[in-house]
């Protein structure tokens, strides 16, 4: 049984959905409780104000009048996300979380709303900043052609220290792929890209989408992209919606309603809206 809106967890607010009050039939019929970090620009964030914005903050806005239902919205800490979903503290998470094998041994997932990758974006006076960027390869159907890309990198990172994000696929990529590579994990992408900034990592490895707000923030003439981009494997099928393993009526409202947002052109539109680019599934 879904929950009422949690009290108890960071920024709230609710987003009422209905076409029309002058509808009764398309009023919300149930509120769910969606939990997301608010400090993952682009894709959620909280404004100076106090205010949730970013990709999914819309997409919710847009999504949960398609399932008829009032969504209220709270930001929960990144590490604590899984635990507290199913403890029953909200009913889904809607946080750049990709879709991965290791989490769905215990938590569900909707399909896909975007498609994920991972990338560096390193200090101008790194050894990884020699090697050119803009080649992607798949893990999962390449797994060969991306370890020899890896290993390729491995060999322009002697010395350096990456910055990953914890309780994220970032640790078990670079201990995969990168394996002697020192990295170090931080609570939140923002702490990385200050560290990157003030030289004490450098690199950092994120989604490419979330290091296109750092290279904004930190300036060009100090850091850039380089080396491979990677996908699949471990990143798994895209950022999708978590959910608990007994809600299947609340997963099939979430896999209707992306669905006919993917077919109307919404996702493309709110994609090229907060990424400049289209990362909207393909299927």
């Amino acid at each position: 049984m879904l929950k009422e809106f949690y009290k108890g967890i960071g920024i709230a607010f609710a987003l009422l959905v209905g076409a029309s009050a002058g509808h009764a039939d398309d009023a919300p019929t149930k509120t769910i409780t969606v939990a997301t970090e608010g400090a993952y620009a682009p894709w959620n964030f909280t404004e100076a104000g106090g205010k949730l914005a970013g990709f999914e903050i819309d997409l919710l806005a847009d999504i949960c009048p398609r399932m008829k239902v009032k969504c209220d919205i709270v930001v929960q800490d990144w590490d604590g996300m899984i635990p507290a979903l199913n403890a029953g503290k909200f009913d889904a998470i809607v946080s750049g979380m990709l879709s991965t094998e290791e989490r769905k041994k215990v938590i569900d997932f909707s399909r896909n709303y975007a498609t994920g990758s991972a990338a560096f974006l390193v200090s101008k006076d790194s050894p990884l900043a020699e090697m050119a960027y803009g080649k992607s390869f798949d893990m999962t159907r390449d797994p060969e052609g991306a370890k020899a890309a890896a290993a390729e990198m491995v060999s322009h990172m002697k010395g350096m220290v990456v910055g990953v994000q914890g309780s994220t696929t970032a640790g078990q990529l670079m201990q995969q792929l990168f394996p002697g590579v020192e990295y170090r994990e931080y609570k939140t992408t923002e702490q990385h890209d200050l560290d990157l900034e003030a030289g004490r990592v450098d690199a950092v490895m994120a989604s490419p989408i979330v290091l296109d707000k750092a290279l904004e923030k930190i300036g060009a003439d100090k850091v850039t992209f380089a080396g491979d981009e990677f996908t699949g494997g471990l990143l798994g099928g895209g950022q999708s919606v978590g959910l608990r393993k007994s809600d299947t009526e609340l997963k099939k409202l979430f896999d209707d309603a992306i669905n006919a947002a993917l077919a109307d052109g919404t996702l493309s539109k709110l994609s090229v809206k907060w990424f400049k680019r289209d990362i909207s599934p393909k299927q």
